[in-house]
């Protein structure tokens, strides 16, 4: 079984702190849902998970296995075990989708032989076309096409440990089913670890999660079961927030303002 986890992770961004202390443990086959407010740091702890440049680690460990990640480069960290599913994929001219797998799964100590046959089985489970698989890297693309393309390179790679960035951005109910349901069977048939981060409910009706968890001001505020996710459709995340002590009336309310 394979484990995610992170423990104090405390991050900064142009010496602004983003991340105050996160901890998180996600395992094989678990499915975890990350939800919070815009600005609240979820998509810097996936950078920070998969190590992107720009962002100074304060403190803390991120390590898969016992192994530290914190200092290797993000394609040692693929290799690894990791994988992000971006929330904006990024377009790579000249370089072909077969490719990029090729070299992946060679970097991984994997054969990657008949792996245009698996591209193809994995484009019709998911119902991308298959015109597009010899396309250039994400290129002229709509939104719902990259991210089909995305959960593809998931699927055939088939790390241990998957970090879903908004999948459902951009996504039409019939993409997102496709694209979550695929990933669910990873998790269930093949003990795929996910974290989800999601702003919307609609992505865990079809990708149900074993543990919801509130994401505010940097860290991890709450952490329940599916219902936790009704709580937030009902009270918001302002229900989550800390509140300031509200400040004693004055004794003399007519007190001079300018005194």
């Amino acid at each position: 079984m394979t484990e995610l986890r992170i423990e104090g992770l405390k991050a900064a961004i142009n010496g602004k702190e983003i991340l105050s202390g996160v901890d998180l443990v996600v395992r094989s086959g678990e499915i975890h849902a990350l939800m919070g407010p815009n600005g609240a740091g979820k998509s810097t702890l996936s950078g920070v998970v998969m190590g992107r440049p720009g962002v100074d680690v304060t403190g803390g460990s991120i390590t898969l296995d016992g192994v530290e990640l914190l200092g290797l480069d993000p394609e040692q960290r693929a290799t690894a075990g990791l994988h992000l599913v971006s929330q904006y994929p990024t377009e790579v001219p000249g370089v072909r989708l077969e490719d990029m797998l090729r070299e992946a799964l060679v970097a991984r100590g994997r054969p990657a032989a008949g792996l245009r046959s698996l591209m193809t089985a994995e484009a019709e489970r998911i119902g991308f076309d298959l015109a597009l698989l010899d396309r250039p890297l994400n290129v002229d693309l709509s939104g719902g096409e990259k991210k089909r393309n995305e959960t593809l390179q998931l699927a055939v790679l088939r790390p241990a440990i998957a970090i879903l960035d908004e999948l459902d951005s951009g996504l039409d109910v019939d993409a997102l089913r496709a694209c979550a349901r695929r990933v669910l069977a990873a998790a269930r048939e093949e003990s795929l670890g996910v974290l989800a981060i999601t702003h919307y409910s609609k992505l865990l009706h079809e990708l149900p999660p074993d543990q919801v968890h509130v994401f505010a001001q940097g860290r991890i505020v709450a952490t329940g079961g599916p219902e936790l996710v009704d709580r937030l459709e009902t009270d918001g995340y302002r229900a989550f927030l800390p509140t300031e002590p509200r400040k004693a009336p004055s004794a003399n309310r007519f007190a001079d303002p300018f005194a």
